[in-house]
């Protein structure tokens, strides 16, 4: 019980941020870290790391991302982009009277915290994003066009860009299982599953819970999911392609931002090839695209901070106590 106790201690609340209602997890006192979950996640898959960087001295702020959980969820794909996304995260620096934090970031997170380094990096003072890198974009090909070239119509970007397809699928399983299939798959390669199938039949369902997550916890997300529902955080994957056109001007940009990346020797696309993460990380672009960067490679899969919270939680703060209190970048 012992994480339902230290839930308990966690104080919610709900700030009008950016048009919208954000429903916010917090605790502790001192510099702030946002902590950016992924899909499908909910704040909660930070409560380890809540806990942790609480008892250290930090004022840890967990979201729920617009539309997940109990922040709103605007039914149109097009209110979420990265820019909306990253006014999110600004309006909630404002709200805590913060002209900078650290930001720390876990799938879509991460992909929210590079462009929020992007567009305002006078805001953040150190960025921790796990799983998923800064990747140039093409000046050419759009992303959804980019994967399916690469993966075929059966990845999941490619399955979740249809309103309502996925939707449909998911909703054969309870949310439970829906949680489970996602949040314990240990799939290593691009999320895609074969022809003819949707990508949750493809996804096993495990028969044992794995020893880092419990039963109970994963009801938590599955309660939540089945009160707001799955367009909200499939949104994004449909807002991609506008991503794309709206991030023109910053075509070829860097990301000046003290940086620390950490992935899973076992996350999708690790070591995929010529396109996984290990060979980018490798090839030195990304280092030429983040000059400011460490990179941490431990063992595990994709939703690293959950399976691998201590070690996840000690290298956030071995990061962020690198950097004097109150001095800016």
């Amino acid at each position: 019980m012992e994480h339902l106790e230290m839930v308990s201690e966690v104080k919610h609340q709900r700030i009008k941020a950016n048009g919208i209602w954000i429903h916010v997890a917090e605790k502790g006192t001192g510099p702030l870290v946002l902590l950016l979950h992924g899909f499908p996640e909910l704040w909660y898959a930070w409560r380890h790391q809540i806990n942790y960087l609480a008892q250290h001295g930090y004022h840890a702020v967990a979201p729920d991302l617009r539309g997940y959980g109990d922040s709103d969820s605007p039914i149109d794909p097009t209110s979420y982009t990265c820019h909306h996304l990253v006014g999110d995260l600004i309006a909630l620096l404002d709200h805590f009277g913060e002209q900078q934090a650290f930001v720390v970031g876990s799938d879509w997170g991460s992909n929210i915290g590079w462009h929020l380094s992007l567009f305002r990096p006078d805001r953040v003072k150190g960025f921790v994003a796990l799983g998923v890198p800064y990747h140039p974009r093409s000046p050419t090909s759009k992303p959804v066009e980019t994967i399916r070239n690469f993966f075929g119509d059966q990845s999941h970007v490619c399955q979740f860009q249809e309103p309502g397809r996925a939707e449909r699928a998911f909703a054969r399983y309870d949310y439970l299982t829906v949680m489970k299939k996602f949040i314990l798959m240990t799939c290593t390669d691009f999320l895609a599953s074969p022809p003819g199938m949707e990508l949750i039949d493809f996804l096993s369902t495990p028969s044992v819970v794995p020893s880092w997550i419990t039963e109970e916890e994963l009801t938590f997300f599955a309660d939540k999911f089945q009160e707001s529902g799955f367009t909200g955080p499939l949104n994004y994957y449909r807002a991609m392609d506008l991503n794309w056109e709206l991030l023109a001007p910053w075509q070829g940009s860097k990301i000046t931002v003290p940086t620390k990346f950490i992935a899973g020797n076992k996350d999708m696309c690790f070591d995929f090839e010529t396109a996984g993460t290990k060979a980018f990380v490798e090839s030195g672009t990304f280092k030429s695209l983040v000059p400011n960067l460490e990179v941490v490679i431990i063992d595990g899969h994709h939703f690293i901070h959950q399976e691998k919270a201590q070690e996840i939680s000690e290298e956030i703060l071995s990061f962020i106590r690198k950097f004097p209190p109150n001095a800016s970048i």
